[in-house]
């Protein structure tokens, strides 16, 4: 693939283009960045969308990486294949995205230098509420976290200048919440505009998958873990990212809405039974990462991540096959010469 300067969105599909992926690849055309779609056994053997790449099952279980042998099919961490393709063409930074997420004219690539205000608080934060007066909580966020006497914004101080290597933006229309909230208040949502927030260390707060900027220093974050839910897949890499971005010395940014979903069609009570290890751990798995002790230095990410997953296939979160998972895809990502 050859390098676009402003970097590389990464997806992955099993339907055809849809109506918000062509508005999308127009969108990245004019930031002059590249698309990468990643398909699975399901799906389409192709993409037919300009300026895309479409790795195959078959292209991905044929290429570089060992962890494309690895992963499991039909599942949604088949994304990590398309994220090491990218980096090994050189990616600049990554944006990820899903299929039903269209750009709003808001969206633009941005840059991992920020301005945004901080949050004071520690512990849970909810985010949105930064965003809406609307009783409405991220996926991910814990149940006990979002009762009528915690439904308030955090403080925030002064607006100021971050080096943050991961930004989420929200979604309007319907925002990425869990199947508690789609069960009992499902309504389109409309995020105001505001200044972006910055989470600071002890700050939690999950994110996910759907509208998503990553820099290079951050790149060994990206690892979707494969042996949990669907539905926990993103928000427990959330954790152990945020986690890795406190030892960077760095924190996580929200901005205002950026996409708009058309959410593809859920069933919400699966969707609830997935969330259900959410539930009962999200708070727990924070707990273990939050009394790890890891390495500073801006060379130990990889290792970072790899002390989490142990912490958390110690504490029962995950098989030892993660770990080992997570080992492959560090492997893989050496390979790509960007880290030692």
């Amino acid at each position: 693939m050859t390098t676009p300067d402003g970097g590389f969105c990464v997806m992955t599909t099993i339907q055809a283009p849809t109506d918000a992926m062509r508005a999308l690849a127009a969108r990245l055309s004019e930031a002059e960045m590249g698309f990468v779609v990643v398909g699975d056994a399901k799906g389409p053997g192709a993409y037919a969308l300009d300026g895309t790449a479409f790795l195959s099952l078959a292209d991905q279980l044929r290429g570089p990486f060992d962890l494309a042998r690895a992963l499991p099919t039909g599942h949604y961490t088949r994304k990590n294949v398309g994220y090491l393709h990218a980096i090994a063409a050189g990616a600049p930074c990554l944006y990820e995205t899903d299929d039903d997420n269209a750009p709003l004219p808001v969206w633009q690539r941005r840059g991992p230098l920020v301005s945004a205000r901080p949050v004071l608080d520690g512990g849970w934060v909810n985010v949105y509420r930064c965003f809406t007066d609307a009783l409405i909580w991220p996926r991910g966020l814990p149940l006990d976290a979002v009762g009528p006497s915690r439904d308030h914004a955090p403080a925030l101080g002064e607006v100021a200048h971050y080096h943050a290597p991961i930004q989420q933006g929200l979604a309007n229309g319907a925002p990425d919440v869990d199947a508690v909230w789609r069960l009992l208040l499902d309504t389109p949502l409309q995020f105001r505009q505001g200044e972006s927030v910055y989470l600071p260390e002890g700050a939690w707060c999950p994110f996910n998958s759907q509208s998503t900027w990553w820099w290079p220093e951050a790149f060994p974050l990206l690892y979707l873990p494969s042996f949990c839910s669907f539905r926990m897949t993103d928000i427990w890499r959330s954790f152990v990212a945020q986690r890795c971005l406190w030892a960077m010395g760095r924190g996580l940014v929200f901005h205002g809405p950026e996409v708009f979903q058309a959410r593809n069609e859920h069933d919400l009570m699966r969707d609830f039974d997935d969330e259900i290890p959410g539930y009962r751990s999200n708070r727990s798995i924070a707990n273990c990462l939050e009394g790890l002790t890891l390495d500073k230095s801006p060379k130990a990410v990889g290792e970072n991540l790899l002390h989490c997953y142990d912490a958390l296939v110690e504490a029962g979160h995950f098989p030892q096959e993660e770990f080992d998972l997570a080992n492959v895809w560090l492997s893989d990502l050496k390979q790509t010469l960007l880290y030692d």
